[in-house]
């Protein structure tokens, strides 16, 4: 085991950037490759990055002709729709090539385009390959209305909104790229009558018509207006890198979206953009690799934190601080609405990310500084600014969301796109109020009385499934909502003998593999209930392990076998589970394999059972029962 941790640790510090930052690639689902490839084919010349991402993109084609999105996954519809289009506009293939026949045959066996995913939908529509006509369309002006109306741009998550502006406008214009290149999709568009929107979706949408009746103004000035105003949207959380929100699929819409308004394919916010996004490609095993979002400071804050945990200590703590620090972001973002008196104070998942602050980056972050807070004022200071802001953004219902507070509104679950709930709100969800109040609990020393801490476990319990689990929105799945709950619970000084806690520890017990430790697939998180994936996985054994032991304090049958699967599985890094995705996105579109996941979770639990197992060998050596 103390081998394992130092192997770990030299591995980890092998990565260690001069600025005290780590870089570990943020793998995610294909689309991101599938939209760099788009971009740069249109609105650049770089024909060497299109041939290396497109021999990647290629090289994940399954041997049946389609393309997936995790290891268990029988094909992806959307995933190869994407995929073949892509490499034939780049000219990587043609329609003749047998890797596109055999990924035909299957597109057309799933029913084509009509069952595709509405982003693809809207993807391929930009390119004229699908009939925008076919596509809901929420009108402009919703970007005008007030918030007193059934519904308003802003009642939309950030991260909604981020990639709903672009969308509204390339839709209200019907814009299409103009190039013979491109590749007829036709073949694929499969008749069939469009399915009737629903008597919720109706309400919704009669309730934004009726209101856009209200406004008061000239029709075309209005419509103008409308707009401009979804363009400034835009351009005004614009990063220093030219990326939107720092974001692979917002930046990707908003370039056409600028295109829709006139801008030329050679403006500079359009080749910034691009150029920004090149900043994002990581090298994978089988090549080069779009990002959706770097995961610099993310990775910085949990491994920072994980290597100065006991027994082995070893970090620049000050390059670590120091970047961290200058990470913190000064500037107000959109989570202002709510909170207009609250100074900002929170961390981003990337180094280029200054305005879009989260919960989760946050509490890692001040998790990594916290031990060093007491002893330097500076340091003191961002500490409180961040503990302010991290509690100011709790729900109204007693649990955290992951970028702004109360971002719930129930109307929202039915706009009539695939994934509209995930999409369009930001809810309290069982990860993020978890990890929230493990960190106010651990490290910010809140007692469970607080009434903050006290409204949080309300809402864990009543948020609790009747098997002990709990689902978590940002990873894979029950087991990570689970982990992030209990470890929380603990810290605000629940015990076994709290029936939830119980029931949880039940539950994560009664899933443990034959091998001793945890695996859950990602159609857990496309059907939302448990799935288990019949194999073990580096982070979410790590992830159940941390769990038990929060709870147990002590060494269990069950956290043994826990640990000898986890020290075997780290010696397994070519097997699929060990890059089998364990974040999540978006249901059955939007998978991530955190590459420094492996290293975090596994070096975190080894820590925390060398420190268990000397504290009870030290125990016994004084006498002390336990």
């Amino acid at each position: 085991m103390n081998q394992a941790v130092d192997k770990l640790t030299n591995e980890i510090n092998a990565h260690l950037n001069a600025d005290g930052s780590f870089h570990f690639c943020f793998e995610n689902s294909l689309e991101t490759d599938v939209k760099m490839i788009l971009l740069l084919k249109t609105f650049t010349e770089d024909n060497l990055l299109i041939q290396q991402l497109c021999s990647r993109l290629a090289a994940l084609q399954h041997k049946d002709g389609y393309w997936k999105l995790y290891e268990d996954d029988n094909g992806n519809l959307s995933a190869t729709i994407e995929a073949v289009f892509a490499l034939l506009y780049a000219g990587y293939y043609t329609k003749k090539s047998p890797e596109i026949k055999k990924a035909s045959d299957y597109i057309k066996l799933k029913g084509g385009l009509t069952n595709a995913h509405s982003l693809t939908k809207i993807t391929l529509a930009l390119y004229g390959q699908y009939p925008w006509l076919n596509l809901m369309h929420l009108p402009v002006y919703i970007i005008l209305l007030p918030p007193k109306s059934p519904l308003s741009f802003y009642d939309f998550s950030s991260y909604g909104r981020i990639h709903l502006a672009p969308i509204l406008l390339v839709s209200d214009s019907r814009y299409t790229v103009k190039d013979t290149k491109i590749p007829d999709m036709s073949p694929f568009l499969l008749q069939r009558d469009l399915a009737p929107l629903d008597r919720n979706t109706r309400t919704l949408l009669l309730g934004v018509y009726q209101s856009i009746k209200a406004l008061i103004g000239l029709p075309q000035q209005l419509y103008q207006s409308a707009r401009q105003r979804l363009l400034l949207y835009m351009l005004q959380r614009t990063e220093s890198d030219g990326t939107l929100y720092s974001y692979t699929t917002a930046t990707f819409y908003m370039i056409y979206a600028l295109r829709s308004a006139g801008y030329s394919k050679h403006h500079p916010s359009i080749q910034n953009a691009i150029n920004g996004l090149k900043t994002h490609l990581c090298r994978t095993q089988k090549g080069y690799h779009t990002q959706n979002s770097p995961s610099a400071v993310w990775d910085t804050a949990l491994l920072m934190y994980v290597l100065q945990m006991p027994p082995s200590p070893s970090y620049d703590l000050n390059a670590g601080v120091h970047y961290l620090l200058n990470q913190q972001h000064s500037y107000y973002g959109d989570w202002m609405m709510n909170l207009p008196s609250v100074s900002p104070g929170g961390w981003g998942f990337s180094t280029s990310n200054s305005i879009h602050p989260d919960v989760d980056d946050t509490t890692a972050a001040l998790r990594a500084i916290s031990p060093y807070a007491s002893s330097n004022p500076v340091i003191q200071d961002r500490f409180v600014r961040g503990l302010n802001w991290v509690t100011a953004m709790q729900n109204d219902d007693g649990g955290w969301p992951a970028f702004e507070k109360d971002k719930t509104h129930p109307l929202l679950s039915y706009v009539p796109m695939d994934g509209a709930a995930h999409a369009s709100l930001d809810p309290s969800t069982a990860d993020l109020t978890g990890r929230t109040i493990e960190f106010l609990g651990h490290h910010a020393k809140f007692p469970k009385t607080d009434p903050r801490i006290h409204k949080a476990i309300q809402w864990l319990k009543k948020h609790q499934e009747p098997d002990g689990s709990w689902y978590g929105r940002w990873g894979i799945s029950y087991i990570y909502g689970t982990w992030s709950a209990l470890t929380g619970l603990s810290a605000v000084g629940l015990s076994t003998g709290d029936p939830c806690v119980h029931n949880g520890i039940q539950w994560l017990e009664s899933i443990q593999n034959k091998d001793g430790g945890w695996g859950e697939s990602c159609l857990s998180d496309e059907k939302e209930q448990y799935i288990p994936l019949k194999a073990s996985t580096p982070s979410q054994t790590a992830w159940a392990l941390d769990a038990l032991i929060s709870v147990h304090k002590q060494k269990t049958p069950t956290i043994e076998r826990g640990i000898d699967s986890l020290l075997n599985q780290l010696e397994e890094e070519t097997a699929w589970t060990y890059q089998y995705p364990t974040g999540a996105g978006l249901p059955g579109k939007f998978y991530v394999y955190y590459h420094s996941y492996n290293y975090i979770w596994p070096l975190l639990v080894l820590k925390k059972y060398l420190a268990l197992v000397g504290t009870v060998n030290e125990e016994k050596q004084q006498g002390t029962p336990g």
